[in-house]
This record gives structure tokens, sequence and C-alpha cells, in this order.
């Protein structure tokens, strides 16, 4: 099945993996959840910290197709070949879903903007650490 579909990219002039283009949206709206958040704090501005928040949703629904394109680029390109880069990512991958859920969730239930700060600040450091090693992964 994943061949059929790589097949089929290639056939009509498409032979890129797909993962490397799918990552910027969940990187970039971690970023903003981040800079958002930063100016919610230094301005006691709420609507900062409502982007911040609407760029946490957007994160979170961005990441399954990401996760999903990773699997099978992985699977296509490297033939599943297991290594330590591999591991960290797919680690990494689902520590940052289960921090976006909780970020989701936490604010939903009023968490104090300060501790959802921090909260962003740790999916920016998975972002940071899957960044990382894709680029290991791939460049060496």
């Amino acid at each position: 099945m994943v061949e059929n579909l790589y097949s089929f990219l290639s056939a009509v002039g498409f032979t890129h993996p797909l993962h490397p283009m799918l990552t910027h949206v969940p990187m970039g709206m971690i970023i903003g959840m981040i800079v958002f958040a930063t100016l919610g704090l230094l301005w006691q501005d709420k609507n900062f910290d409502q982007t911040a928040f609407y760029c946490s949703v957007l994160a979170l629904v961005a990441i399954l197709p990401v996760i999903g394109a990773g699997i099978l680029d992985w699977l296509h390109f490297q033939q599943a070949a297991w290594n330590v880069y591999i591991i960290v990512k797919m680690i990494l991958g689902g520590i940052l879903t289960v921090l976006l859920v909780f970020s989701v969730v936490l604010k939903r239930r009023g968490m104090p903007p300060g501790k959802m700060w921090l909260l962003y600040l740790l999916c920016l450091a998975c972002a940071g650490g899957l960044g990382y090693s894709g680029g290991e992964l791939v460049y060496g």
C-alpha cells in the first residue's frame, strides 16, 4: 500500500518525501504559541493568550497528518530501518502530541497564563528536538 502511494505520486511527478512539507504547520504554530503567550504575559492581554491557545489547537490538529506522513516516508525511503534518531523522533512525537492535548485541555479548564507559557515552552523543546533529530536523520 505504501509503495502504491509513492508510485502514484511519482507518476504525477512528485518524488519528494511528504513529511518535510507538512512539518511547517505544527512547528510554526508551536513557535506562535510561545510568541503570543509571551506577549500576553508582557502586556497582560487576554487576546494574545487566546491566540496562543488557537495556535495550540491548530498544532494539535496538524500534528496527526505530520506523524502519519513521517511514518510513511520512513517506511518508503528508509525501508523502516531502526536507528537512534527514528526512536527519538517517535518518542518526542508522542510526547509532543500529549503535551499539545494537555495544552488544549488545561487552557479550557482555566490554567493561568504563566503555567500555560511553561507548557508551551515544553512543546517548543520537543519541537526543537524533533527538528534536530530529523535533520540528523536526513543529513547526518
